[in-house]
């Protein structure tokens, strides 16, 4: 008798193998402001009109690039996180449903208002506000998340898409 009729023929066990995958976690950034100013957004802010959107945001106008900005609302309007889309040239400001709605998702916002300045001071939406904004609200409709105005702010005065009657 042997030890291999005993306990049958010795396997040596296969090399483990392993799969690797990336894991994707979402990470907020809180910034915290540490001057005595007391104009600045507060937590909580619920926006009923865009006049407030404006005032909040004619900053903005001191800015050599065209920025755009999108503020992700809760189920009340009131603010839960802002994110900067793009920062792009003095005259144009690439935004793609993708990167406005990546974050959107990870806030679980449930609406979002969009804002950019025009660096030139005019308000007025080119072609190219009016095919993104279109696109944004429709991008919107399908994943369940509102884009209630799209604002332009410009040098003493803004554009709305809602009050224009374009949302």
């Amino acid at each position: 008798m042997t030890i291999q009729t005993l306990f049958g023929q010795e396997v040596q066990p296969s090399k483990p193998r392993s799969i690797r995958f990336r894991q994707i976690k979402a990470v907020y950034e809180t910034m915290t402001v540490r001057e005595e100013v007391t104009s600045y957004l507060k937590p909580g802010t619920r926006f009923s009109a865009p006049q407030q959107v404006y005032e909040t945001f004619s900053f903005l106008m001191r800015e050599t690039k065209e920025m755009f900005l999108t503020l992700h609302l809760d189920g009340k309007n009131r603010i839960m996180a802002m994110d900067v889309v793009s920062i792009g040239s003095l005259n144009q400001s690439i935004v793609h449903p993708r990167e406005v709605f990546k974050t959107a998702c990870l806030s679980n916002a449930a609406a979002l208002i969009l804002i950019h300045q025009h660096p030139s001071g005019d308000p007025a939406p080119s072609s190219e506000d009016v095919s993104i904004t279109r696109r944004l609200k429709e991008a919107g409709e399908i994943m369940g998340i509102r884009v209630l105005d799209h604002v332009i702010v410009g040098d003493g005065t803004y554009f709305s898409f809602t009050e224009g009657g374009m949302m």
